[in-house]
């Protein structure tokens, strides 16, 4: 009978590589990051836990053994959804483990744009004391989520401790503990201009694609900040630098971008109301015990049980 083999593209505490091991104790498990590692056992591998952009080439052309992919990262839009999708092949994210760091980040970024701490820093670096207007406070201000998933649900967690009015934008448009309101984004355009702050917390997919733009960022208050830490594409990157030199907004906190790394000629470096992070927000001492103990442990439980994923299964008509 021919062995099933589960491939995870990390390199993984030993403790969690037994606890796997323990559940398919008579499956092969190859686990690593290097591509020399899995590479020669991916057309036999039934479950790939970690999928790699060279995989495409390598796993769907032709007959393969792949059932399952269980991503280690939230998103799925690098994927190739539309080919997993035709060999019925099965994804489930890894959404949910970044709740708490990229929340943290979120409100890193607010505070520090709200109290200059981005100025004081480039200040501090020339040696020069200067006030540089600070007046601006958080406490009691109106903050709107677009997505408000396990990431949007700490935030506004979190916001409701400084006193913010909470209003949230989800594609059902369900209410969510610790939202004040609830909106569809087809409302966005209506709200925008009672929000101090906007934070982007959504998926990447058609829908979402360049929904943030000219328009959008005309509706916005002088004042506003925008923070994205979701996807670069999300925002139109050429629409958001002029608002940002012409002072349409007030200014921007950026994890994410359309190219990345962020290339060294971008606007974006060098502008006094801008912070950059280079996409790691959702870092943490925590990431591979929360995915494999929240998420792949319990899916592969559901797996080998014949039963529905009870975490994270992707949906192929949303696209996450």
């Amino acid at each position: 009978m021919k062995q099933r083999r589960m491939i995870i593209t990390q390199n993984l505490d030993k403790r969690y590589i037994e606890q796997i091991q323990s559940l398919i104790p008579n499956w092969e498990l190859i686990v690593g990051r290097d591509r020399i590692v899995w590479e020669e056992h991916l057309k036999e591998a039934e479950v790939i836990a970690g999928w790699k952009k060279e995989m495409k080439e390598l796993v769907l052309q032709g007959e393969s053994s792949l059932r399952w992919v269980q991503t280690w990262s939230a998103g799925v839009n690098s994927l190739p959804l539309t080919d997993l999708q035709a060999q019925d092949i099965q994804i489930t994210s890894a959404n949910g483990v970044h709740a708490y760091p990229i929340s943290e980040t979120i409100f890193a970024l607010m505070l520090s744009l709200t109290r200059k701490i981005h100025t004081y820093v480039r200040n501090q670096q020339t040696k020069m004391w200067h006030h540089s207007g600070m007046k601006l406070e958080l406490h009691g201000k109106t903050v709107g989520i677009f997505g408000v998933g396990a990431i949007g649900q700490e935030t506004a967690k979190i916001a409701k401790a400084f006193g913010m009015k909470v209003i949230g934008f989800r594609h059902s448009g369900k209410p969510a503990e610790y939202v004040d309101e609830m909106y569809k984004t087809t409302n966005m355009n209506d709200i925008l201009p009672k929000l101090d702050y906007v934070v982007i917390t959504l998926p990447l997919t058609k829908q979402t694609y360049q929904l943030f733009g000219a328009e959008q960022f005309e509706r916005m208050k002088s004042s506003s900040f925008l923070i994205n830490i979701s996807r670069g594409e999300v925002i139109d990157e050429k629409a958001l630098i002029r608002a940002l030199k012409h002072e349409r907004i007030a200014g921007a906190g950026l994890d994410v971008f359309e190219t990345e790394p962020l290339q060294e000629e971008s606007p974006l470096w060098e502008l006094e109301n801008v912070i950059v992070t280079p996409h790691t927000s959702g870092s943490t001492e925590y990431y591979d015990e929360r995915v494999v103990k929240d998420i792949l442990i319990p899916n592969l439980k559901n797996y080998l049980e014949a039963e529905p994923f009870s975490i994270n299964l992707v949906d192929y008509q949303k696209g996450y």
